[in-house]
């Protein structure tokens, strides 16, 4: 399917199939058990899910660890849709708009290895996790369940939470793959914390059978997984590559199964340089295109001068030339995004009814130099920047036109480079001097995209904004059972939020999800459930 970028652009984020999912033979075929899936990964800055926001951990932990809920997964899924069913959970009910409770399948068991040497998952535990989330120290993501007042074990298969009020996202984010996955006490009593790969241990559907610091991970498959059968893959081989051309190299001479791009994708520029080549090399793999949730910004400190004067933040945002970011950097295919990504198309205000804010996303030089004059900057200002490559090229490359951007308008970023680690445990929380750039984590709601990021005090409201106003439709939004009210109440949040342009957004690409034909019953989508997409898939080679 040949798309222009017009075509993405109209699209405002919508899927957009290249090739069919799954060949229609693929669907008459019988599950075959065994082989070794091979893909590219990143190396965790450690494996304590509660004490960082990091993707390389999180993705790590998906093949080996369980939530309550989650979000389905195969060819029957839209990508940038998240249709929920029970994890662990088998069924669950809400008697009251406070009140949510979840009965546990009987017999799952914990991987077999020490401390809990494969006992039963029980409520306790649960209730553990849950409180573990809540309470330890230094969790930036905690606020996901701020609402919940107190989660009890009923019996040794149910569990109740409560509620300190309405809360509509609750169900999402139990199912959300860096929310809360279940872990055992014993775990954290032995080791202290989770950072340790000795406290990898979960119900997933493979264990962690070896981890080579910087070179790569093996999983082996969890003979005692609670779903009968699964997973039908024996062995996933995930490596470590930080080098674009070394991973480019691996997956034409076939080494990779997926895309070595998260999540399983191809970087659109390198992908219009292999494609031809890998129509003769890798005849049988498949593609789908879907609008990325991903999206870069600048954050700023708004609390302090220059950038806590509203009119320095609008000329930053109309230096940005985005039409040109998609050009050169996404070969023509992208999507402009408000302050909720485009790629939940659900959930994301159009361009047109955006309102006043909508200017302010304009490419307008000279009104920028105006506006930066009336600031009392008519010759701009030099600024720092941090920033972290994450491994990738085509970020680096976003930044120097970003950059570039800025410049011409007379604000001199110097940029700040950190290395990953540095650049999460500092900049992403939003301890910085002047501004940061980077991609925000690809939510797959909104309200992780508005609370976190704009609520006061929140650890990763990276611009330290102070807004009564954004902060009372905030909490209100979470408490709107109307999905059409709740809507027009974020359209209204994005409305103000162009206006204030706390953040500069930058648009995002148009996901190429890549994987080998021998890939059976898998699907791509957003996020980074990488072992639940995979649990159910197998191999026919």
């Amino acid at each position: 399917m040949d798309l222009t970028r017009r075509d993405v652009l109209a699209a405002g984020g919508l899927t957009l199939a290249a090739a069919a999912l799954i060949p229609g033979r693929a669907r008459a075929q019988s599950p075959k058990r065994g082989g070794t899936i091979s893909i590219r990964t990143w190396d965790p800055p450690h494996f304590d899910p509660f004490q960082t926001i990091s993707y390389k951990t999180h993705i790590a932990l998906s093949f080996t660890h369980n939530r309550l809920l989650k979000h389905k997964a195969g060819p029957g899924v839209v990508p940038g849709t998240f249709p929920l069913e029970g994890d662990l959970a088998e069924s669950w009910t809400q008697p009251s708009e406070t009140t949510y409770v979840f009965k546990l399948r009987k017999g799952v068991r914990w991987h077999n290895k020490p401390p809990v040497n494969g006992r039963e998952v029980t409520a306790d535990d649960v209730v553990f996790s849950v409180n573990h989330f809540l309470t330890v120290k230094a969790n930036a993501n905690a606020y996901m369940l701020k609402a919940v007042d107190k989660v009890e074990a009923v019996d040794k298969q149910t569990v109740r939470f409560t509620l300190k009020e309405p809360f509509v996202w609750f169900l999402d984010m139990l199912s959300n793959p860096f929310a809360v996955p279940i872990v055992a006490k014993e775990v954290l009593d032995k080791h202290g914390d989770f950072k340790k790969v000795e406290s990898v241990i979960g119900t997933g559907p493979w264990m962690l059978d070896s981890y080579r610091p910087n070179v790569g991970l093996t999983y082996v498959r969890n003979p005692t997984f609670y779903m009968a059968g699964l997973p039908h893959i024996e062995r996933v081989e995930a490596t470590v590559d930080e080098d674009n051309a070394s991973r480019m190299a691996a997956f034409l001479s076939g080494k990779y199964d997926l895309g070595w791009e998260f999540p399983g994708t191809i970087n659109r520029t390198d992908w219009v340089q292999i494609k031809d080549t890998l129509k003769q090399k890798r005849p049988k793999l498949q593609t789908v295109e879907f609008a990325s949730p991903v999206m870069s910004h600048i954050s700023m400190r708004t609390d302090q001068k220059p950038f806590s004067d509203i009119r320095v933040r609008h000329a930053m945002s109309m230096a940005i030339d985005r039409q040109n970011i998609i050009d050169a950097a996404y070969e023509g295919v992208g999507a402009m995004n408000p302050p909720v990504p485009a790629g939940l198309r659900e959930w994301s205000i159009p361009f047109d009814k955006l309102g006043e804010g909508a200017k302010y996303y304009k490419h307008d030089p000279a009104e920028a130099k105006r506006l930066l004059a009336a600031a009392g900057y008519p010759n701009g200002f030099p600024a720092s920047m941090c920033f972290t490559n994450y491994g990738s090229t085509l970020l680096v490359d976003v930044m120097q036109l970003v950059t570039k951007d800025l410049k011409a308008v007379g604000i001199d970023a110097k940029i700040d480079q950190k290395e990953y680690g540095a650049y999460i445990s500092t900049c992403f929380y939003g301890k910085f001097e002047a501004m940061t750039f980077g991609p925000q984590t690809g939510f797959l709601e909104p309200d992780n995209f508005l609370f976190g990021q704009y609520y006061p005090e929140e650890l990763k409201n990276q611009s330290h904004i102070n807004d009564p106003v954004v902060a009372d439709m905030l909490v209100r939004q979470r408490r709107t059972s109307d999905v059409a009210k709740r809507r027009e109440l974020i359209y209204d949040i994005q409305r103000h939020l162009a206006k204030q342009q706390y953040y500069v957004q930058m648009p995002s690409g148009v996901y190429v999800a890549v994987w080998e034909g021998a890939v059976k019953n898998y699907a791509p989508n957003m996020g980074y459930d990488y072992g639940g997409r995979l649990q159910a898939a197998w191999l026919e080679r």
